[in-house]
């Protein structure tokens, strides 16, 4: 008896872990930078619009003490991230569950974690990712 061969497709739960897959967004036709800039504060945005140089500088994570290179970007979003109306019930769903993501150093997260941080229900979260299309390279985490 020949055995079905198991599906390579899991079906997303509550508790599947979703994260930026920044390889999507190499291959995709969107640009990664404007996209960022557009999360910015909008003296960021005003400054590093005008700016096409990648200048890469340390960072030190303040919670972790851990020493990163990131680039004056990584640096604003990092700096947007604090501010208390970077994840809001305005922007969209997608834009609010990527701030989460870039506020967290892209660190995986489930729906039910997603809508804690967004504020917004977790089964909707998940319907959002899980259907056929990919926004903005969110993805479900491959260990």
């Amino acid at each position: 008896m020949v055995m079905p061969k198991p599906s390579s497709f899991v079906k997303p739960t509550l508790d599947t872990k979703y994260h930026i897959d920044y390889s999507w967004w190499d291959r995709g036709g969107e640009d990664l930078r404007t996209y960022l800039v557009s999360h910015l504060l909008p003296e960021q945005r005003d400054r590093l619009s005008q700016t096409k140089e990648a200048r890469v500088v340390d960072y030190i994570h303040p919670d972790t003490g851990e020493v990163f290179q990131l680039d004056e970007i990584g640096i604003a979003v990092q700096t947007a991230a604090k501010d208390p109306g970077f994840i809001n019930p305005y922007i969209s769903l997608v834009d609010s569950i990527f701030r989460v993501f870039l506020a967290n150093s892209n660190s995986p997260l489930s729906p039910r974690e997603l809508g804690e941080a967004t504020g917004r229900p977790a089964s909707l979260i998940l319907k959002t990712l899980s259907g056929g299309r990919i926004y903005k390279g969110i993805r479900p985490y491959q260990s």
